[in-house]
């Protein structure tokens, strides 16, 4: 299968780990023209670093730029928490059981909670948890620690209607996740489960970020710079566990989801934190996506459908303790 799980919890899944995910004979064709489709639009385009945020927002919400424009879901519904803004998606056929946490991405700078409607109200009916969008404060207007605080905020909210709590999103929103795991267990606060998709855990950069380049395949070495240097402060240690959890104690941590692409500038960001938490000994599984660009999880692929499948998969199995 495109989607492999480097570290399969059953048996189902033992072929695959033999399997390297990093053969490029096993990029499928729709995978490589995707990425050279966004190669050649985003080489196209301005530098993006001198445009004003706002304006790349107000775009992003038009449908231009890399990404898919999802539809808004008539039944999603807005509600205010202390100041923050959540996104909740209810499931439609069955009772709900407990609160899945989302955290979108977008470089702590960009995107908006309710831009992954489809995404969680499918997660929402495969797993009966209310899917929840977090509308956290975006850099550089408001940088670090406005956003992790807001999201704390609504992990406060979600911890309060009951039932398992778990967190999840992409890029920025894996590294919030976590983030927001870390203080919760601090705090004795329990979390069921954590999905991380194409996360930046390192915000001094990994090794595959610095030696990635110039190439825009949806993100590059300059963007991930300028994305930290303009939501962390001067006064601000970036290396700091607070900061970049990769460097953090990550005992006690629940099950972990981690799924990251071959074709990824943060791929070693997963592939080192996986390792760290199995050190710790956390139960992590890592899926790779062979040839996936950066948060290849939002495109109409089939590797992108696997590891929504997985994500289900994985949800459920917590919930149903065979984690």
């Amino acid at each position: 299968m495109p989607f492999i799980s480097l570290t399969p919890y059953s048996a189902a899944h033992g072929a695959e780990a033999a399997i390297n995910p990093f053969d490029p004979n096993l990029v499928l064709p729709e995978t490589a023209e995707l990425n050279a489709d966004i190669l050649q639009k985003l080489s196209a385009l301005p530098d993006s670093w001198s445009v004003p945020a706002h304006d790349i927002r107000k775009a992003r919400a038009e449908g231009q730029g890399p990404f898919p424009l999802e539809p808004k879901l008539d039944h999603a519904r807005w509600e205010e928490y202390e100041g923050v803004r959540l996104r909740i998606l209810e499931p439609q056929t069955r009772d709900t059981r407990g609160v899945y946490l989302h955290s979108h991405g977008g470089g702590w700078s960009f995107g908006q909670a309710d831009f992954h409607d489809p995404m969680l109200a499918r997660i929402a009916e495969a797993t009966g948890l209310a899917a929840v969008s977090v509308a956290y404060a975006l850099a550089p207007e408001h940088p670090f620690p406005a956003g992790p605080s807001d999201c704390l905020t609504a992990a406060s909210w979600a911890y309060a209607h009951g039932g398992p709590l778990f967190l999840g999103g992409e890029s920025a929103g894996a590294h919030l996740s976590l983030m927001i795991a870390l203080s919760l267990r601090d705090a004795g606060i329990e979390t069921a489960g954590l999905v991380l998709n194409a996360g930046c855990f390192d915000l001094t950069l990994t090794p595959s970020v610095r030696s990635w380049g110039a190439e825009k395949l949806i993100l590059n070495t300059r963007d991930v710079q300028n994305f930290v240097r303009q939501c962390v402060p001067d006064f601000m240690d970036a290396r700091a566990p607070a900061l970049s959890p990769l460097y953090a104690h990550l005992d006690g941590l629940p099950p972990c989801l981690l799924s990251v692409g071959t074709s990824d500038p943060l791929l070693d960001d997963s592939l080192f934190l996986h390792q760290r938490l199995l050190a710790a000994g956390v139960k992590s599984e890592l899926a790779v996506a062979p040839g996936g660009c950066h948060v290849f999880h939002v495109f109409d692929l089939q590797i992108a459908r696997e590891a929504e499948t997985a994500t289900h998969a994985f949800l459920n199995a917590v919930l149903e303790s065979d984690l």
